[in-house]
């Protein structure tokens, strides 16, 4: 379990897949400063692709920046610029047996969720959130401050659906550890080196996918057996999808473990930080999502 932040810490900012705007990212950093965090941006964060526009850098570059990045004692936690594709290109220069060694507190979402799964699989708490380039969300009053408690002052947070709420799909009650992220990147990791099926709680979100792919990429999860010791679901935001809550209910509900939707989580302009690979606590039936121990010394 990393340590919670405190004001005057140094944090460092890289960016493991996606092109990053740079005036975006300043924004972004502002709002990092001003809860008294000094923060530097690797080098690669904004070097760009000699090839391809749609990478910050090099693949090795950014690996690089990952791992200079968590293993340098003076940075406490490492935060994403933002998301977008190419996090898969670099995994093969990751050691994670040699991040996890080092706990500190990691942030991101979408894309990222290719680095979330074999960190949490290694048993190291990270964190779905709000990235440091994502101007909409840190602007959002109720996320940032989310995101601010689970860092500063985490036994603050009791329910990690509230304020927003969710609504019951399957009541019931169901508990372990919250795994989970972008379903896109968790069906493009079957049959991967960093591949880990879940036990316990799954947290699923999406953006800008036609209906009938979501369909396929939660088929091939299902086909693979990625739900078999899934205990409960909490649906996020489907953020531009075609019919997000038919064809994820006509997937998922015949599972038959408590699930909820419509948690704000994902690409939306509030999306509420979780967890991930804490032990939680989901009451579908009051649609409630309660941690377990997050307190740091």
């Amino acid at each position: 379990m990393p340590q919670r932040l405190r004001s005057g810490d140094r944090v460092a900012v890289v960016a493991p897949s996606g092109r990053v705007d740079g005036a975006r990212l300043q924004i972004g950093l502002e709002h990092l400063r001003s809860w008294g965090l000094e923060v530097d941006v690797m080098p690669s964060v904004l070097a760009g692709h000699e090839r391809f526009q749609y990478l910050a850098a090099d693949d090795k570059a950014r690996a690089e920046d990952l791992r200079n990045a968590w293993l340098d004692p003076q940075y406490v936690a490492v935060f994403c610029a933002r998301g977008g594709y190419g996090v898969q290109r670099m995994l093969e220069y990751v050691d994670f047996d040699e991040l996890v060694a080092v706990p500190k507190w990691f942030l991101g979402f979408s894309d990222i969720t290719a680095l979330h799964e074999p960190l949490n699989a290694r048993g190291l708490v990270t964190l779905h959130g709000p990235m440091a380039a994502a101007v909409e969300q840190l602007e959002n009053e109720v996320g940032r401050e989310r995101l601010r408690a689970l860092l500063f002052e985490p036994e603050s947070v009791t329910d990690l659906l509230a304020p927003h709420g969710a609504r019951t799909v399957v009541g019931g009650v169901a508990e372990g550890r919250l795994c989970g992220g972008n379903v896109a990147l968790l069906a493009s990791s079957i049959g991967t080196p960093t591949y880990a099926p879940p036990v316990g709680v799954v947290v699923l979100e999406e953006v800008d996918e036609a209906g009938y792919r979501v369909d396929r990429m939660l088929t091939q999860l299902l086909r693979a057996g990625w739900f078999d010791e899934v205990a409960g679901l909490v649906i996020g935001d489907f953020s531009g999808v075609q019919d997000p809550v038919d064809v994820v209910r006509e997937r998922l509900e015949p599972l038959g473990v408590p699930m909820v939707e419509g948690a704000a989580i994902g690409h939306e302009a509030l999306n509420l930080a979780v967890p991930l690979g804490l032990p939680v606590r989901l009451d579908a039936t009051a649609a409630t999502l309660s941690p377990g121990a997050l307190a740091g010394n």
